[in-house]
């Protein structure tokens, strides 16, 4: 229950304000960026008090790094976790994500440092890009990203129709 007006208490979850109330926001959008000679990366100023939080960057796929707020990471942690040893595509994915997994501390600027074996893993030099992606952030070499993103959308009406196959 919470108070609206004065005498007025409401049930929470029959009142919309409730989506408010919820702290997370989901990580939306493409921002542009440069890497700092240290390998720092400006966050966008939007998703910073969500990863100041807690955060965890590690090895993506497609030549990308994914950064996930703290509470994402241990979901998806868990579930890697939970893979079967027994299984050899198994093993490799969990390698990949959680041995490549570093935990990043935003400064007072809202700055991160990027680990230099991230940095090397996805050719990030100076322009990056950080994408949004609902749960977690992308961080792509900006040439990388252009080309994806330009083979993506060349491909866009097949890639609906798949996509329409598994009910999206």
């Amino acid at each position: 229950m919470w108070w609206g007006r004065v005498g007025i208490t409401m049930d929470v979850d029959a009142c919309p304000i409730h989506l408010i109330l919820n702290p997370f926001s989901m990580f939306i959008g493409e921002y542009s960026h440069n890497l700092d000679d240290k390998g720092r990366l400006a966050v966008p100023a939007k998703f910073r008090a969500e990863l100041k939080k807690g955060a965890v960057v590690t090895r993506g796929l497609d030549d990308c790094l994914f950064l996930y707020p703290k509470k994402e990471w241990t979901k998806l942690a868990e579930k890697l976790a939970a893979l079967p040893l027994s299984q050899s595509d198994s093993r490799a994915f969990a390698r990949l994500m959680l041995a490549g997994a570093m935990e990043l501390e935003i400064d007072q600027q809202g700055r991160a440092v990027l680990p230099e074996y991230l940095r090397h893993y996805a050719g990030l030099k100076k322009a990056v890009v950080v994408a949004g992606l609902y749960n977690r952030l992308e961080i792509w070499q900006a040439e990388k990203w252009d080309n994806y993103k330009n083979r993506a959308e060349a491909e866009s009406g097949a890639i609906a129709e798949r996509m329409a196959e598994l009910g999206v």
